[in-house]
């Protein structure tokens, strides 16, 4: 069974992807960068840091979860439309191996879109080398925010 492809609401989601993610502290402390942008699809970019990692040298689990959770939020953010911001409203994550490699890359795609719960699906890998391994996977609920001065793309 196949399924229609995603289209975005806003031309410029793109665009938009890039303005929010280069705004977003977490990610910059991360040194976290954006990979493929496309409707329904965002992949980040995370090299491994000492910084980052827990007491054994692997990259911590809330590490994960941060870029994962960001991932899967702008992969939703691509098919909002353009007066809309993006929340997190759940995520759940399964760890399925210790985060140890060269660098990582977070996948966030978009499951269920929806004009104002879309729900996402994350998997994080760890590459070293040319070899990648699957390390978390993540189930996460979004939500599209209009109308508040506060919250915006």
């Amino acid at each position: 069974m196949s399924t229609p492809p995603l289209e975005p609401r806003c031309a410029d989601f793109a665009d938009r992807v890039r303005d929010s993610f280069a705004r977003q502290g977490a990610m910059q402390t991360l040194g976290a960068s954006l990979g493929l942008v496309a409707p329904g699809a965002v992949d980040i970019k995370l090299p491994w840091a000492v910084g980052l990692t827990q007491q054994h040298g692997f990259l911590h689990a809330g590490m994960v979860a941060t870029a994962l959770d960001s991932a899967c939020g702008y992969a939703g953010f691509t098919l909002m439309a353009a007066d809309a911001a993006v929340l997190t409203i759940e995520f759940k994550i399964n760890l399925l191996a210790p985060a140890k490699g060269e660098r990582f890359r977070m996948e966030g795609r978009v499951l269920k879109p929806g004009r104002t719960i879309t729900v996402c699906e994350g998997r994080a890998f760890a590459i070293d080398g040319s070899q990648e391994k699957l390390i978390a996977t993540m189930g996460c609920t979004l939500m599209a925010v209009t109308g508040r001065d506060n919250i915006q793309g």
